[in-house]
């Protein structure tokens, strides 16, 4: 059973690569900004408006408390969820957490001109930001560099350093016992064929 949690600074790709990761291992992927949407029938920034961030962050610690029930996940975290020490021990105690490292410049380059992240606003609040959370991320299980690299790369960086195997889909378990199975009777016909 393993669970991957990708933490990181908004933008440094925790989505993209927690899709390819997941992809790779034949795990489930989730998104816990996308989660905390669905059960609250309204987008992040709607929730940041009507309800404030404070209540953000508490339906992100239940949606992560939740994630007790998933075996064999790869979890986006929404750029402030590791920040929380009570997230933290959470995502410590259910399984691995994986900082994705990208230079604010990247960052900046890939928001454009969004306007669907809550918290930013400017460069500099964005430098600002990222400064006060920096100390949460470098807490994670393990760092990967995530700037000026392909989504691809990053996630076969995971997979090699945290040495996992791709999980069998029970389709392909099934061809191959049924190849061996086949190999098997093979065998011992030709076996008793020849004596």
């Amino acid at each position: 059973m393993t669970r991957l949690f990708l933490v990181g600074f908004m933008g440094s790709g925790k989505t993209t690569v927690g899709r390819l990761l997941a992809e790779k291992l034949g795990y489930a992927f989730l998104d816990l900004d996308e989660l905390i949407q669905q059960q609250a029938g309204l987008s992040i920034p709607e929730i940041f408006a009507r309800m404030g961030e404070g209540a953000f962050r508490e339906m992100e610690s239940r949606a992560l408390r939740a994630l007790e029930a998933w075996e064999d996940v790869v979890v986006a975290l929404g750029g402030g969820a590791f920040v929380s020490e009570e997230n933290r021990r959470e995502v410590r105690r259910l399984g691995v957490s994986v900082w994705l490292d990208c230079p604010l410049e990247v960052i900046l380059k890939r928001l454009g001109e969004t306007t669907d992240r809550p918290l930013y606003r400017s460069p500099e609040q964005m430098r600002a930001l990222l400064g006060a959370r920096l100390s949460a991320y470098q807490q994670a299980d393990l760092r990967v560099e995530a700037g000026e690299v392909t989504p691809e790369s990053v996630a076969d960086e995971i997979i090699r350093r945290l040495n996992l195997r791709p999980k069998q889909s029970s389709a392909r378990m099934r061809e191959d016992l049924f190849h061996d199975a086949r190999e098997g009777v093979g065998r011992g016909m030709s076996e008793s064929t020849s004596s």
